[in-house]
């Protein structure tokens, strides 16, 4: 009888719209090559590819926590102002409809109700670091929005829900960003508050036994409101954590991009 291998869970820094697929800025010419290596290397890193993974986007809220369901999504161009050829990428990555329902069971046994759709495409938190990850675009993906509001409670409780999933050879991505002030990104402003923050964040994804109470407290963190004015890009790091189950975590990707610290975790 094989056994599948328990997969971990991962919160990435998805990077600034399509840097990856651009010219970078003349001053930093290798401002992304860092974040990109990471991406790289993550189907390396696992030691075996799943069979579908389930992603959620700093870009995508909705009322309920919500699957697309397409068989095969679409692409989302979601960012603006940037080269042509960025609005050309292509991604090709089978949908998931039957890990969807799986998920949606889950959901409910967990008292989350849910919802579907099947128009909206992958958005570039997305398709963006995919593209790095699963070049060949042969692992199928399932996206799963946000709940509106942004509880990290709810969110941590909505990974939880979706922990069994990883003994079931899925892959559970939150893409965002571990420092998202987009005012201050380029600025020489918050350097210190980045630092800070992305020291408190090492910290607490490091202490299994009280991680989710202080994920939930992350507002009060040192550098935490300045480092995330709104924060649905920190909010798939609540998913991710909560997946964990109490498993440790730790940093697997840390640099400093634009002057601010900026981290990606796996847990498990």
């Amino acid at each position: 009888m094989n056994t599948i291998k328990r997969l971990p869970t991962l919160f990435i820094p998805h990077g600034g719209g399509p840097c990856f697929f651009m010219d970078p800025p003349a001053a930093s010419p290798h401002m992304w090559d860092g974040l990109a290596a990471y991406l790289r290397g993550i189907d390396a890193s696992l030691g075996v590819r799943p069979k579908a993974v389930l992603v959620i986007s700093g870009h995508w809220e909705n009322p309920l926590p919500t699957l697309n369901v397409a068989a095969k999504p679409g692409l989302l161009f979601d960012y603006y102002g940037f080269p042509e050829h960025t609005y050309k990428l292509k991604y090709p990555a089978a949908g998931a409809p039957d890990l969807a329902a799986r998920v949606r069971r889950l959901l409910g046994d967990a008292g989350f109700d849910s919802d579907v759709e099947s128009k909206r495409g992958l958005d570039h938190g997305v398709f963006v670091p995919f593209l790095l990850i699963y070049p060949n675009a042969d692992v199928p993906i399932l996206q799963l929005s946000l709940q509106a509001g942004l509880d990290p409670a709810l969110h941590l409780a909505l990974g939880n829900a979706l922990a069994p999933l990883r003994d079931q050879g899925v892959l559970i991505v939150g893409s965002g960003m571990s420092y998202h002030n987009l005012a201050d990104m380029f600025s020489g402003r918050g350097e210190s508050a980045a630092a800070a923050f992305d020291a408190w964040l090492g910290n607490a994804a490091q202490d299994a036994a009280l991680r989710n109470h202080l994920l939930t407290k992350w507002r009060e963190a040192p550098g935490g409101a300045a480092s995330h004015p709104r924060e649905e890009h920190l909010m798939p790091l609540m998913v991710a954590a909560g997946a964990a189950q109490g498993e440790r975590g730790f940093r697997s990707f840390g640099e400093s991009i634009g002057g601010k610290q900026i981290s990606g975790f796996q847990f498990g």
